[in-house]
């Protein structure tokens, strides 16, 4: 049958699949006890700072409804920050602000925001519209990361980040994720953004793919997404070592962004990564696994 041939051709390929990705990597590597580490943004940035990983900073955490109360205060003499869900995922709920206009805010995108609108954006958070699981969360107002000038040739108006799968606290595959119009200024590849594979020993993109498809040049600026340096590449391959090992997890995706002034920071880190990074880099997971695992010390 033919989907029996194509899985044993994307097997032979050493492509990883989601119920290899869950049983194996997941289910056996990374203890549930772990995952509060990770899906909470506001656990995540403490860990960081304790352990001396650079993230971005925290200014504020919305607890209640009743905070609500505290936002003007809190939004007081800031012209520019990130919201964010504690227990989001992929981006959902995230709202960046870059201005003031008059008693507007500014978003990424060049649109406006009432005060009012984005106090209810604090509310939805709270209620839990955007969290894993749809239970009550926290709202955090964090800094935001300016793109380090170096990416903005190859982005659409938001910030670029590198995914670095880590396997048993060895990176094994990383993936610039570029923002399009399309995306919507968001570094999402379901939303349409560029993800472009990084060589791991060089830190040079050698393969993207835009909707899966594959992709040379950005569609909104033209310009060639293969060949690029991604900067700091050895400092960001540290950093992901470093915060696995300290979650304790076997198999993690850490998320790190470039900033104009502070270099690279942690925004996150995630216990169940995608597989699409396998297409970024058109080669598979399995061999690179394996490789840490005949390396002395592995299973």
């Amino acid at each position: 049958m033919f989907w029996r041939s194509r899985w044993a051709g994307l097997r032979k390929a050493g492509v990883l699949g989601m119920n290899a990705r869950n049983t194996e990597c997941i289910l056996d590597l990374n203890p549930r006890s772990c995952f509060p580490l990770v899906d909470g943004k506001r656990k995540m940035h403490d860990l960081c700072r304790a352990i001396g990983v650079p993230t971005p900073d925290l200014y504020a955490v919305l607890l209640s409804h009743s905070s609500l109360r505290h936002l003007p205060r809190l939004l007081d003499g800031r012209d520019e920050f990130v919201v964010k869900p504690n227990r989001g995922a992929a981006g959902r709920g995230v709202l960046v602000i870059t201005g003031r206009d008059g008693a507007d805010f500014l978003r990424h995108n060049g649109k406006t925001i009432t005060a009012e609108s984005l106090r209810q954006h604090f509310s939805g958070i709270l209620s839990g519209l955007f969290s894993l699981g749809g239970t009550e969360d926290e709202a955090l107002i964090q800094q935001r990361v300016v793109p380090d000038p170096a990416l903005e040739r190859i982005s659409y108006q938001g910030t670029a980040d590198i995914r670095v799968i880590v396997y048993r606290n060895e990176p094994v595959m990383g993936m610039l994720r570029l923002p399009t119009k399309a995306s919507g200024g968001r570094a999402n590849l379901h939303q349409g953004a560029i993800g472009a594979g990084v060589d791991m020993d060089t830190g040079i993109t050698h393969h993207a793919v835009l909707q899966n498809r594959k992709a040379e040049l950005h569609p909104d600026t033209g310009e060639s997404v293969i060949g690029f340096h991604v900067p700091y590449w050895p400092q960001i391959l540290e950093m992901s070592r470093k915060v696995s090992h300290v979650v304790g997890m076997g198999y993690i995706g850490v998320d790190i962004v470039l900033d104009r002034a502070r270099g690279p920071l942690l925004l996150e880190a995630n216990a169940r990564p995608g597989l699409a990074i396998q297409i970024s880099n058109a080669q598979g997971l399995i061999p690179r696994l394996e490789r840490v695992d005949r390396q002395p010390g592995g299973s």
